[in-house]
């Protein structure tokens, strides 16, 4: 067993959805999150009443699994970041998980 984290910008939702299924990884989390890049635009923004976002619109996924589904849906990521004209890749880690019940 594993923790499997994905994040990625929110517009795509739809083609990581789609990727978690090809992986046959079912049962998952989905949390909104904001991105950020650069660390002073954050602070500058961290006032009572401030001007913009203190981030980009993000998501992040995460589901305990079986690493051979892992190793599909990193197959299925890095395809998908190939073909991308962005600078905003999916990105994906894994984590180890010792104990669980």
């Amino acid at each position: 067993m594993k923790l499997l984290i994905v994040t990625s910008v929110s517009e795509f939702q739809k083609e990581i959805l789609n990727i978690f299924k090809m992986a046959k990884i079912e049962a998952f989390s989905r949390s909104e999150i904001d991105g950020c890049k650069n660390p002073n635009k954050v602070i500058a923004t961290l006032s009572w009443f401030p001007g913009e976002k203190g981030g980009n619109e993000s998501l992040m996924f995460f589901s305990f699994t079986e690493k051979e589904k892992i190793d599909r849906l990193f197959e299925l990521v890095s395809e998908f970041n190939e073909k991308l004209e962005t600078n905003n890749p999916i990105r994906a880690a894994v984590v180890n998980i010792e104990n669980f019940i």
